[in-house]
């Protein structure tokens, strides 16, 4: 058997680049805007570790776009750019020059939607494109069983067709609760249509290396993006500004979806009162708060997100949310879970209106006082 020459063998210099790929995505955790405090700082590191793990799976282990699998991108110790603690995500990666079939069950989630993904955040860009999109809003066929097909092609099908292009890396599955712990989220599988290799290749050199790379720019590009995007929310605190939809678009957000984000800081003895007089007739809507790096905060085991189900409205059919860090006793109180700052979300969910919600900073002891006004 001949011996391996030097360009079959995988060079120390891709772990050692790798590594300082890593190193360098720290500096995103000390910008010079960024909290000090302990908490945001030793969350920041661990969003660190968080974003890598996210990586791998994407980049080492689930990458073979011949032989796609679902992966999770963010869930409940993963998370990334205010993932919704109301959803359940899939992603699988997959070449837009081929053909896909998804097929499973369709479960029970409120809303259920597909969409085609070119470009990623470890791209130059940071750009993470939707090319197509299909989801139970706006017509995804379920079969008498509870069975849904959908195919992946550039070609229209019959039935339930998710449109792909060329530049297409990933399909991105969002499963919507109205209530976790009553609701089945589907139950998918998806696979290339084609006839290719019997069995997934072996690792070789190059793509070991490609996707150290891959997985290292990821971590640097995601922490970048969304430290800026945190930046530019400290300027209007307390307030839910709309997002600008288009741009929300270019990262990967449904179009089914108005998007607010915005910043929270609040003293201890603050609360910030979120109000909806009028809500339209939506899919969804829910309201989170984030840590400074844009994590959902630990929406397990404290209320954190209130959403169109879980929410308690007033006699006028309105909605009022209270943010504070300690327990006002009033309906609908969010955790701040011991951040005086950090980040939030608001989204109507194929609202047939918007309606932008009203904030307003009070002090605690005059909360009962603005709730019965």
């Amino acid at each position: 058997m001949a011996a391996d020459t030097p360009s079959t063998i995988v060079d120390i210099d891709a772990w050692e680049a790798f590594c300082d790929e890593l190193k360098a995505a720290g500096q995103q955790i000390i910008r010079p805007e960024a909290p000090r405090d302990e908490l945001s700082r030793a969350e920041g590191w661990r969003y660190l570790t968080r974003l890598t793990r996210i990586a791998l799976d994407m980049f080492m282990e689930c990458s073979d776009r011949d032989f796609p699998s679902f992966y999770r991108p963010s869930h409940e110790t993963a998370k990334i750019g205010a993932d919704n603690p109301d959803n359940h995500y899939l992603r699988a990666e997959i070449n837009g020059k081929h053909d896909y079939r998804i097929s499973g069950s369709r479960g029970t989630v409120a809303y259920l939607g597909f969409i085609a993904i070119a470009g990623g955040y470890e791209e130059a860009d940071g750009n993470m494109r939707s090319v197509g999109a299909i989801d139970t809003h706006s017509g995804l066929e379920v079969n008498p069983d509870g069975s849904i097909d959908v195919i992946l092609s550039q070609t229209p099908q019959a039935g339930n067709w998710l449109k792909i292009t060329d530049d297409t890396v990933a399909v991105l599955v969002r499963e919507t609760y109205l209530d976790r712990s009553t609701e089945i989220f589907a139950d998918l599988k998806i696979s290339r249509l084609e006839t290719g290799s019997a069995k997934p290749a072996p690792l070789s050199g190059q793509k070991l290396k490609t996707d150290l790379a891959s997985t290292a720019a990821f971590v640097k590009g995601t922490a970048s993006l969304f430290a800026d995007w945190a930046k530019g929310f400290k300027e209007h605190p307390n307030t839910l500004p709309p997002a600008d939809q288009a741009y929300c678009q270019k990262l990967g957000g449904d179009p089914n979806i108005f998007y607010y984000h915005s910043y929270f800081n609040l003293a201890d003895d603050e609360a910030l009162l979120i109000e909806v007089d009028d809500v339209p007739e939506c899919d969804n809507w829910n309201f989170q708060l984030n840590n400074y790096w844009m994590e959902s905060l630990e929406y397990r085991y404290v209320q954190i997100h209130v959403n169109k189900h879980t929410a308690k409205y007033r006699a006028d059919g309105g909605v009022s949310i209270v943010v504070s860090g300690s327990d006002p006793k009033c309906k609908n109180w969010l955790d701040t879970t011991g951040h005086r700052e950090g980040t939030m979300a608001f989204r109507w969910i194929g609202a047939n209106r918007i309606v932008h919600p009203r904030c307003k900073v009070v002090k605690l002891t005059e909360l009962a006082k603005e709730l019965t006004q």
